[in-house]
């Protein structure tokens, strides 16, 4: 176990938890480059969509999108054992799953053979993408969750974009590896993944609900600052200790013990409520209509703008650059802006870029061609900006300690089930309908901002404990308070939870005035 501690930890375990998701990515998006190579379709001729009549577009939709049922399957698997073998065990076996995927893919001579490596390549992604975000949010202080899950998911894109131009790059070599290459270059990043988490420490919540009480206090105190702040606020790691203890019992008692069924229990505790809120948000990412593009950009580049294949291969690559310097906003703006603002915004802009998209795609001119393109970008822009990492991140934050690994896995399960909806119709959908594909894309981005306005509380800057408090109807009330752990003279947030409302002190109507308090 390292001996890092304050800021240095916490930047380790961004790295750890960013890594995992940089191996998300690329497996994401390697694929989509290779459908039409050359080679791939030489290899496995039966995907080749430019062989009208074969049904090659379904096939290429199944062995695409059957990555998607591995990663249902494992999320599946991590709500049945992760909570039993923790979360840093979880992720280094989803790790390895992952890794035996790839070989059996970057290996295959049949689609057969693609397909078992898919799957299995998936089981792994699955136990990952519902384990590394729990554990990342339990480890990070409530003013910082907000950025460090967004520096997870810039990540995550830096591993799409990588990918596309690996791709790209490998495109002009005319053997087998430029292929198989690509799908075996995600391996190192597993590896790395690997050897990162060996190293960090375990989430003091699943320590502490496993009766390791003083291993999280360890693991509390390595999170501060520094050696003094540790000395000096001392009680306050054990007020924090004693709050998630506390918060845990709460929740065991209501739930009367955690099974499948305590998601869904009508409770105090509201758990059926922060469970369906968790599932609603990767609903909405993933009928968003990304995965369209983040599959099929040079698919769509080549056959719906109708640009060359080395011209759909090239602006494929630019978009993942630009996709992956959007997704840097939210490192600024999460936590302090909110989630709620950002989703709403998101919503809003991919909506109509899918709409512009319809339509000129549906005129078929070269001007249009140009404007389809811009608004390809555009829309990873706007769902990098509010719906790349927020959806992640709600499960954790909403759901209590006492359910939080079956929920998040519960919510990752839906967001796999319903990607491989999206990637599987695809092909299809834009082979039949051509551009109508886009407007009921138009339509679900439409009907999200209701929902998200009525149904989404805001969570920025307050610890997962108090994030309990608000679900179960006791008064959050905020007020700022000098910070030991910031610069001198910077100020950070207290929730505090009363019966009544604190009286407002001078200062802080000086700060509501200047526009510096929060809701």
């Amino acid at each position: 176990m390292s001996n890092l501690r304050g800021k240095y930890l916490d930047y380790a375990i961004t790295l750890a938890a960013g890594s995992g998701f940089l191996l998300f990515g690329y497996d994401q998006g390697v694929m989509s480059g290779l459908l039409t190579g050359s080679a791939f379709t030489k290899q496995f001729p039966s995907i080749d969509t430019t062989d009208t009549g074969n049904g090659s577009s379904s096939l290429q939709g199944t062995v695409v999108a059957i990555y998607e049922i591995g990663c249902f399957f494992g999320a599946l698997l991590a709500f049945g054992f992760a909570e039993g073998i923790g979360r840093r065990r979880s992720i280094m076996i989803g790790c390895t799953i992952l890794a035996v995927g790839a070989a059996i893919q970057c290996s295959s001579y049949s689609v057969a053979q693609m397909i078992v490596g898919r799957i299995v390549a998936g089981v792994g992604n699955g136990i990952n993408t519902a384990t590394i975000p729990v554990w990342h949010s339990e480890l990070m202080k409530p003013t910082s969750r907000g950025k460090g899950l967004s520096i997870e998911f810039a990540l995550n894109i830096f591993g799409v974009m990588l990918s596309y131009w690996v791709d790209y790059g490998m495109s002009y070599v005319k053997s087998e590896a430029q292929f198989r290459f690509p799908i075996a270059f995600q391996i190192s990043f597993a590896l790395i993944t690997i050897a990162l988490v060996a190293v960090l420490p375990e989430s003091p919540r699943w320590l502490v609900a496993h009766g390791r009480s003083q291993d999280a206090r360890n693991i509390l105190s390595r999170l501060q600052r520094d050696q003094t702040s540790i000395l000096s606020d001392s009680s306050a790691i054990d007020t924090e200790l004693h709050e998630i203890e506390r918060a845990l019992e709460d929740e065991k008692e209501a739930a009367g013990g955690i099974t499948f069924l305590s998601l869904f229990k009508s409770s105090p505790q509201r758990f059926r409520r922060r469970t369906l809120l968790g599932v609603g948000g990767q609903f909405m990412q993933q009928l968003s209509g990304i995965n369209l593009i983040t599959y099929y950009a040079p698919v769509i580049f080549e056959q719906s703008v109708g640009m060359s294949h080395n011209l759909s291969m090239l602006l494929a690559g630019f978009n993942g650059v630009a996709y992956f310097l959007s997704s840097l906003v939210p490192i600024w703006c999460l936590d302090r802006l909110g989630r709620r603002k950002l989703m709403l915004f998101a919503c809003a802009g991919q909506a109509a870029c899918m709409a512009i998209l319809a339509g000129t795609v549906s005129d078929g001119g070269h001007a249009s061609g140009i404007v389809a393109a811009v608004m390809l970008f555009l829309f990873n822009f706007f769902f990098a900006v509010g719906l790349l990492a927020i959806p992640w991140l709600l499960p954790a934050e909403y759901a209590p300690l006492a359910i939080r690994a079956k929920a998040a896995a519960l919510a990752t399960a839906s967001n796999w089930i319903f990607t491989f909806l999206v990637v599987e119709i695809t092909p299809v959908s834009i082979g039949n309908i051509g551009y109508r594909t886009y407007i009921y894309f138009t339509v679900f981005n439409v009907a999200f901002l209701p929902i998200i306005w009525f149904f989404y509380p805001e969570v920025r800057n307050l610890s997962l404990e108090q994030i309990d408090k608000l679900f179960t109807g006791e008064k959050v009330l905020l007020h700022w308070k000098a910070s030991m752990d910031e610069p001198q003279g910077s100020l950070a947030l207290d929730v505090k939870v009363a019966n009544e409302e604190p009286t407002v002190t001078e200062e802080e109507m000086s700060l509501e005035n200047r526009g510096k308090t929060f809701e």
